[in-house]
């Protein structure tokens, strides 16, 4: 019968916001008791919901004065049974007016339920409005969840996404990651149009706007862009020094593969990590003990790992750095210890479970921030030239989601293999192009790219060119990269020693080979997974408060995410050097005075 039940209780969250663990609700006079009642709830209690039907309906017809709070009862039995049919004739049997405080809503949702599986929107939306008076959170949350589901039985699904979205605040575990899906599939059901339509009309400050983004990214139609940056954490407040949203577990565990094929990514986010963690010391911070774990390459050591690290304390973990890793941890359900990871899952169409944080540098990151900056710049024609690796391909699709997205036109596109050197016959000349309003986005290796460029300006191609990161070889070569010339990128702005407030990269190159070529990301990335350990609930909660932070601006959005907004750099002489105000220069508090909070 338990199969039967959950599928005749279709989308219906679990028991605890259906108000039926306990039976009873708001009284204006104390509900019934003795033996018999205290049986029928022992019953009820042990999951034998059947026989505690019949047994409220035998002290219904003994009772004549509590009637309807019996039936009520029993209906209710009957539905957890997941025998709606037989509860049906009982609730329409039950006089709402002889019940007391939040029983006659109770029979509503009943009553509401009956209508929804009987196709009658109508009916079951006319019983679930909003209570006037003061509820207790169990009866307002069952009556919210239903009036979202007769909202979309009705076919407004915009309405039960909004309801769903006010109801999410209160729930918790498997009821609010079910009802986040819900929302979801209501918004992305609405198709992409429709919804670019209605979020456009949403103030900045609407609750429903990161859900449209969110389901505008899983359509495709948009990247998920990061919020306003409006301040930096850690600003200190009062006049004691007390400095904003500064929290630290007692005890963290790093998760990084530290042997095999990664095992040199994993040492230099190790690395990075600690450099940032030492740093923090000097100025006062209260900081956590850190273990380091061997995560290995594949999900089984991953979730190894993990276990091993709670159950050795860890109040928070951060890693692992492999998609399978996340998704294995992912797949856990409930998390014993919040986690920041270093990566995202293999489906990162789901948003993360509770208590999880998600971090990494994404080639989609760059190529949206490469058709803003493009955008902004006022261009509205663009070429599209990438390698065949992976990295190249998502920044591509990335750029040219949320070039379209902006109203840009594509004006070609180009993909090149990695073991040509003569583009030639690939490239075509610009047609009555203006360099004011077109432009042309590479993301390639430098190698690549210093044979691509010449190429452009022997096919008369004059365009400015815009690159991420993959152009920059994360180190000065004046002679190679001279054919790189006038070519802006974005990267990390550490890698410039750009943003105040961290270890400076020019004063560790010579002790930390980590910091020096293409390896310095991956250090720098580890500086960042120190530095939000102790503001990302913080940044979760407040919306425009961001971490500078060595791999960019760092925002959190509303599900855990965490973005970048990067800097901007162009070669010039060979040399790749920040543009001026491509970065706001504003570095957090790093010494609090207050108390280190638990994970």
């Amino acid at each position: 019968m338990r199969s039967i039940r959950a599928t005749t209780l279709g989308l219906l969250l679990s028991a605890g916001l259906a108000g039926c663990v306990t039976q009873g609700g708001v009284q204006h006079g104390a509900p019934p008791s003795g033996a018999a009642t205290q049986a029928a709830q022992a019953l009820y209690t042990k999951g034998q919901f059947d026989q505690a039907a019949q047994a409220y309906l035998a002290l219904a017809d003994q009772d004549g004065s509590h009637r309807d709070y019996y039936k009520l009862l029993a209906a209710e039995a009957y539905r957890q049974e997941g025998a709606l049919d037989r509860a049906a004739p009982i609730v329409a049997d039950i006089r709402r007016s002889r019940l007391e405080g939040e029983d006659a809503l109770r029979v509503d949702a009943l009553r509401a339920e009956i209508a929804l599986k009987n196709n009658d929107a109508k009916t079951a939306l006319s019983l679930t409005g909003k209570p006037s008076a003061r509820v207790s959170p169990q009866i307002d949350q069952r009556l919210a969840e239903l009036r979202a589901r007769a909202q979309a039985a009705a076919g407004d699904a915009w309405s039960a996404a909004q309801t769903r979205i006010e109801l999410d605040g209160g729930l918790r575990g498997i009821d609010r990651e079910q009802n986040r899906r819900e929302i979801l599939a209501l918004l992305t059901g609405l198709g992409a149009q429709p919804l670019a339509e209605r979020g456009s009309a949403l103030p900045a400050d609407d609750p429903m706007k990161p859900w449209v983004v969110e389901a505008q990214a899983q359509l495709g139609s948009v990247t998920r862009s990061p919020a306003v940056l409006d301040q930096a954490v850690g600003t200190v407040t009062g006049d004691k020094g007390v400095r904003e949203g500064y929290k630290v577990p007692t005890k963290v565990a790093l998760l990084l593969p530290l042997s095999g094929p990664l095992a040199g990514a994993g040492t230099a986010i190790r690395d990075g990590f600690f450099a940032n963690y030492l740093e923090s010391a000097q100025n006062g911070a209260p900081r956590p003990e850190v273990a380091v774990y061997d995560s290995g390459n594949d999900a089984q050591h991953v979730v190894a790992a993990y276990d091993k690290a709670v159950a050795e304390g860890a109040r928070f973990v951060i890693g692992p750095l492999n998609r399978d890793g996340v998704s294995a941890i992912f797949a856990k359900g409930a998390l014993p210890a919040p986690m920041l990871t270093l990566n995202y899952p293999n489906d990162n169409k789901n948003l993360p479970p509770a208590g999880a944080n998600e971090f990494g540098l994404l080639p989609e990151t760059e190529g949206a921030q490469v058709a803003d900056h493009m955008a902004d710049r006022g261009m509205r024609n663009a070429t599209v030239i990438v390698s065949t690796d992976d990295f190249a391909r998502r920044a591509g699709n990335a750029f040219k989601a949320e070039w379209q997205a902006r109203g840009g036109t594509l004006a070609g596109q180009v993909t090149l293999d990695s073991g040509s050197i003569d583009f030639a016959s690939q490239l075509s000349e610009p047609v009555d192009q203006d360099p004011a309003t077109s432009g042309v986005f590479i993301s390639m290796k430098p190698q690549q790219a210093r044979l691509l460029l010449p190429q452009l300006r022997l096919a008369k191609n004059t365009l400015p060119v815009f690159a991420t990161s993959h152009i920059y070889g994360g180190g000065d070569d004046p002679t190679a990269d001279r054919d790189l010339e006038g070519v802006e990128f974005c990267d990390a702005p550490w890698l410039f020693d750009a943003q105040p407030g961290l270890p400076r990269r020019a004063a560790l190159n010579d002790a930390l080979p980590a910091t020096r070529g293409v390896a310095a990301r991956l250090f720098a990335f580890g500086m960042d997974a120190w530095g939000l350990v102790p503001y990302i609930d913080w940044m979760r909660g407040h919306p425009g408060s961001y971490l500078p932070g060595a791999t960019g601006q760092l925002v959190a959005d509303e599900f855990g995410r965490v973005r970048r907004v990067l800097i901007w750099a162009r070669f010039a002489d060979g040399v790749a050097r920040p543009v001026a105000g491509s970065l706001e220069l504003e570095a957090p508090a790093t010494a609090p005075d207050v108390e280190s909070g638990g994970g």
